[in-house]
């Protein structure tokens, strides 16, 4: 397909995938710290020291210093070109790429125009729980529940007025509004009856938020008698319930480990566990898991425990639960299935016996080995010969959907202890068919193992070689005998990848481009960038540099941005505007030794303010002009230059 693709289409693409979503969908992440890990695909390692970072969308090695965003992990893993890469993500975010499309993308402003309404809407909601005249009643019922104005924050709970336009008067002023209402499914359009109405209506309102904190739909839980009980926001180009859990974006921030998560039915079961110390709930949205629902799940624990009513209904959703998990059961994970008493739901239950009990419920859940067996076995009778060949019967299709591994070795064994029959046989009346071998066997070979050592998320400072290059950060756990201070070019290029707010502190490209350091070739043209693009992100850098600039220079960009990884946690913005300053200080100064005497002179001219380095290089300047040198002209500049204001 011939065209260049639009640096527009470029930036919202990565604003859409989730590099969680694209790493974990080819290689075996688990959440350590507010990051992820893994065995680095790229090299062989007995030791997790492959991170992905969801907050930048960026993924580092410190063993082999592969690195950069979704499109340079696509590019890397699948060995593809950026183009062949870029297609790849937009087929997993369902967009077609446009060719030699305009700066001001229509699918990229027509997306941002609709994550600005939803949200405008989750602010309508949540003042009118604090404001509005009817609002007493929404107030009364999660008072009732028990459920404190702090935890209401957290969830951004709110409340939809009864009335059939409170939210169209308020936000769909114009028609290109009332478009984006009815396109995110808050209003309802009767074309053929010419009514438009609020889909929401007397209804507490519970805002469903991705992973990075954007609200993307609604669900009402209602206040009168009006059905359905739950209503969720219908499919949109912002939100789909098979790929969303309720909760997941308030876990990660509620917890920077996630043991385990739970998975329950209704959005009032995971505010009401919240509320009593149980931060690790999900929902699915009305409808039963999907194999997507559990991908993203095992990417942030590797244990899911799935909760259910104890009747009959109850078991048989675990029993379709289950089906859908043992596809995604590689060694490591873990599912478990809790099974309730009769008449209580989490919210109740947890109300009731507290959340230590609660949590310890949890831990004796049904393992799905267990629930697996026990479930076929009903109405068997397991110790006659025709009743372990009918078990053999139920569980041979199922064993064939698990993953090769340990944990299918010992389900076969755990079947020939049920039936009498060896392994070995076992095996070949259900080896699988060889299509799902090939299947199994095109996994890359990293993606099983059983233990990741306990580290933390900060590995040791980059350090550098006495030539000032930058090597390749090591491998975790072992400590640098010896620590050299980071080049200031290299400082100025990691701080402004990282936090591109910084560029307002940079120096002007023309002062930038006198200047003859290594590294210059990368620190320019960022600054560059950032300064025609001040919205950037690290994502969108990295996306940015992989299609204009050579591989390369991506790849330095990438292993240089890596070292933010290796900062302390929780540097304050004060912090890095001040390491900015120090770094370009330094940086120019530098510089400034290296220039000629004249030039110097007319360098300090150019400065608004000079500081004292500024007047001890001018100094020294000038005790190195020659006695012609030092005429009428040139101590007329100096003088200009001593009575300029101090930079303190």
């Amino acid at each position: 397909m011939a065209g260049k693709i639009p640096q527009s289409f470029i930036d919202d693409l990565l604003d859409r995938v989730d590099i969680v979503d694209i790493v974990g969908s080819r290689i075996d992440l688990r959440k350590s710290g507010k990051n992820h890990s893994a065995r680095c695909p790229f090299h062989d390692e007995k030791s997790p020291s492959f991170t992905v970072s969801q907050d930048k969308q960026f993924y580092y090695c410190f063993g082999c210093g592969a690195g950069g965003n979704a499109i340079g992990f696509v590019m890397d893993y699948d060995h593809t070109a950026f183009p062949e890469a870029v297609e790849t993500l937009a087929r997993h975010a369902g967009l077609e790429v446009p060719r030699e499309a305009g700066h001001n993308d229509a699918a990229t402003e027509r997306r941002k125009a609709l994550y600005a309404i939803v949200e405008k809407a989750d602010h309508f909601y949540r003042s009118c729980l604090r404001n509005h005249s009817a609002a007493k009643a929404a107030v009364d019922y999660l008072k009732v529940r028990g459920l404190s104005g702090e935890i209401a924050r957290t969830f951004g709970i709110g409340y939809a007025p009864p009335g059939w336009d409170n939210l169209l008067t308020q936000l769909g002023k114009t028609a290109p509004d009332i478009a984006q209402l009815k396109e995110t499914g808050l209003l309802i359009d009767r074309e053929e009856e010419g009514k438009l109405y609020d889909r929401f209506r007397h209804r507490i309102m519970f805002p469903i938020r991705d992973l990075r904190g954007r609200t993307i739909g609604f669900g009402g839980r209602v206040l009168g008698d009006d059905k359905p009980k739950y209503l969720n926001s219908p499919e949109t180009p912002l939100f789909h319930k098979g790929r969303e859990l309720y909760g997941l974006f308030e876990a990660n921030q509620q917890m920077r480990e996630v043991p385990n998560l739970l998975v329950v039915e209704g959005y009032m079961d995971v505010v009401a566990l919240s509320q009593n110390g149980i931060h690790n709930a999900v929902a699915t949205l009305g409808t039963a898991v999907t194999p997507e629902h559990l991908e993203k799940l095992f990417r942030h624990t590797s244990e899911v425990v799935f909760c259910f009513d104890g009747d009959q209904a109850g078991r048989n959703a675990a029993r379709r639960a289950l089906e859908t998990c043992l596809p995604e059961m590689i060694d490591g994970r873990s599912a478990r299935f809790l099974f309730l008493p009769e008449g209580e739901d989490p919210d109740t239950l947890v109300r009731t016996i507290g959340k230590d009990k609660f949590l310890a419920l949890m831990q004796s859940a049904t393992p799905l080995s267990v629930f697996l067996f026990e479930s076929l076995s009903t109405d068997l009778d397991t110790t006659s010969m025709d009743g372990r060949a009918r078990l053999s019967k139920l569980a041979a299709p199922l064993i064939n959907r698990l993953p090769q591994g340990v944990f299918k070795a010992l389900m076969l064994k755990t079947l020939s202890e049920q039936t009498g029959l060896d392994t070995d046989t076992l095996s070949s009346l259900i080896a699988p068919p060889e299509a799902a071998v090939k299947r199994f066997d095109d996994e890359p070979p990293e993606a099983n193992y059983d233990h990741y050592p306990d580290y933390e998320d900060s590995a040791p400072q980059p350090y550098y070689g006495d030539d000032g290059s930058l090597p390749t950060p090591p491998s975790p756990p072992p400590q640098p005998a010896k620590r050299v201070k980071m080049p200031p070019v290299y400082t100025l290029i990691a701080l402004l990848a990282n936090h591109p707010e910084l560029v307002k502190f940079a120096a002007d490209p023309a002062t930038l481009s006198k200047l003859d350091d290594d590294g210059m070739e990368l620190l320019l043209p960022l600054v560059e960038l950032l300064l025609e693009n001040p919205g950037y992100s690290l994502n969108h850098i990295l996306g940015y540099w992989r299609g204009v600039h050579n591989a390369t220079q991506a790849e330095q960009l990438a292993k240089i941005a890596a070292t933010d990884l290796l900062r302390p946690p929780a540097n304050s913005a004060r912090d890095n505007e001040r390491e900015f300053h120090d770094a370009q200080n330094r940086l120019i100064r530098q510089a400034m030794a290296q220039l000629q005497p004249i030039e110097l002179l007319q360098h300090l001219a150019d400065k608004e303010a000079v500081d004292e380095q500024d007047l001890k290089h001018l100094n020294n300047a000038w005790l190195k002009l020659s006695r012609e040198q030092r005429n009428g002209d040139n101590k007329t500049l100096f003088n200009q230059i001593v009575a300029k204001p101090r930079l303190q």
